[in-house]
């Protein structure tokens, strides 16, 4: 029987992370430095919100507790969460932390680190306190700033331990977990295994597991999975699916403590628990980890609704396994029948479906300043919550060109009255070895025509 009886909340520190990603051109004027061209800024959530929001698109009602200031990080990454979970936002001195990887060929070059805020201890963290008392299970995301030594929070959270799952994951900078935690999990640094053979790594999870009290450690060794251990031992270990260790993994262990979180909140015992989170961080990594969670330009950091797999993490598996890419072009600003249909018509032609959407930029500047009558981010929740829509992804140039380069769709589809011949994109689509499809709209369907038949109508 299920012991979901509460939210799974989710307390520690959150941060604004950005990803500068663009073209990295060998020199500069002068030869003194790399060059990158055609940059684009993603954001998405970090640290304990990442973690929050992974658990939210796992369908558990997630509430999460952590410091954020009154700036524009901190106003952007509360914004990023809206919609997915309820925020309990504790006042915080000094600057929203912001977490800038430079990005270029999949590679990150440079991390760039600003704001030093931490949680106000001066504030009312009642609240906080209350949330906690009533979870179905707690995951502690410590990022060493101070929100897990809260003393009302360490407090509930020390009570939660005793009759709640709590999940810890500990930081080299933050305390050692409540009394009692079901599960700690350190990555291999953090545990001091270093290279450890996954029976060494075993070892020395029961041995923590004794030194903090815990009921059981998991210690995450990257790419090889992770091995489990109560005090008593003996240990498991979990082998990783498959190889992941040239991937990008940030964000990796927030997914692995976020997914054993959720599980025991459902009523899976540790093991098991544990088991699930190191295919869940696999198959995270796989897909291209965190930086697969966030969308470039004006739409930064609206994020994508298909977790699993990014608009290029899916093209790329369909066409691995022989199968038929589909992608769709447009504005889709206000969604109507037309769109539906057309939509579906196209997801016919193969086996998934990507819609290509302009930006809001872009459709300011294709179709007026009057335009999008939606902005972005709510065309992406929209269109990504029907069936025949696979993935989708947000293009800020003029033209789909250089989306369509990235995705190589086996069919593009537009929809419109005119020959495929006059598309801009058309010789990026035969190049990836594609053709293009004209789909008409239905009749009389048009947002265009809608909104100048309502600008003609008086109030």
């Amino acid at each position: 029987m299920s012991r979901a009886r509460g939210p799974l909340v989710v307390v520690g520190d959150a941060f604004l992370d950005v990803d500068v990603v663009g073209d990295r051109r060998t020199t500069g004027h002068g030869q003194d430095a790399p060059v990158l061209e055609a940059c684009g800024a993603r954001h998405r959530p970090g640290g304990a919100a990442l973690a929050a929001w992974l658990a939210a698109r796992d369908g558990h009602p997630v509430v999460l507790v952590c410091s954020l200031g009154y700036d524009g990080p901190g106003e952007r990454v509360a914004e990023l969460l809206q919609d997915a979970l309820t925020l309990v936002r504790l006042d915080q001195s000094g600057a929203t932390p912001v977490k800038s990887r430079i990005r270029a060929n999949g590679r990150t070059l440079l991390r760039v680190d600003d704001g030093e805020g931490r949680p106000d201890t001066a504030g009312d963290h009642a609240r906080a306190a209350e949330v906690i008392g009533r979870a179905g299970a707690v995951l502690a995301a410590d990022y060493g700033r101070g929100v897990v030594e809260l003393p009302a929070v360490r407090e509930a959270l020390t009570r939660a331990a005793r009759r709640r799952p709590v999940v810890w994951d500990p930081h080299p900078r933050g305390p050692a977990p409540v009394t009692g935690a079901a599960l700690v999990t350190p990555n291999a640094a953090e545990a001091g295994a270093g290279a450890a053979d996954p029976e060494r790594a075993g070892e020395i999870a029961a041995r923590l597991a004794r030194t903090w009290r815990a009921d059981s450690v998991a210690v995450t060794l990257g790419g090889e999975g992770a091995a489990w251990a109560p005090p008593d031992g003996p240990g498991r270990f979990f082998p990783a699916p498959v190889s992941v260790s040239e991937a990008d993994a940030c964000g990796a262990g927030d997914r692995f403590s976020g997914t054993a979180a959720g599980a025991l909140r459902t009523g899976a015992d540790t093991a098991d628990a544990v088991a699930e989170s190191v295919q869940a961080a696999s198959r995270f990594v796989g897909n291209g980890a965190a930086g697969a969670t966030a969308e470039s330009g004006p739409m930064a950091g609206a994020l994508p609704l298909g977790l699993g797999e990014s608009a290029d993490a899916l093209a790329e598996r369909v066409r691995r396994s022989g199968g038929r890419v589909v992608a769709a072009g447009g504005c889709f600003d206000v969604l109507h029948a037309g769109h539906v249909s057309l939509l579906r018509r196209a997801r016919s032609l193969g086996d998934c479906l990507i819609v290509c959407l302009n930006s809001d930029a872009a459709v300011r500047a294709q179709k007026g300043p009057h335009r999008p009558l939606t902005c972005a981010q709510d065309r992406v929740r929209v269109l990504s919550e029907l069936e025949c829509v696979d993935a989708v992804t947000v293009f800020d140039e003029p033209t789909p060109v250089r989306v369509v380069q990235r995705l190589r769709p086996d069919v593009w589809v537009k929809g419109g009255d005119y020959a495929a011949e006059e598309l801009p994109e058309l010789p990026a689509v035969t190049a990836g070895g594609g053709q293009a499809v004209i789909l008409p709209l239905l009749p009389g369907r048009s947002t265009s025509r809608m909104v100048a038949a309502r600008s003609r109508t008086p109030p």
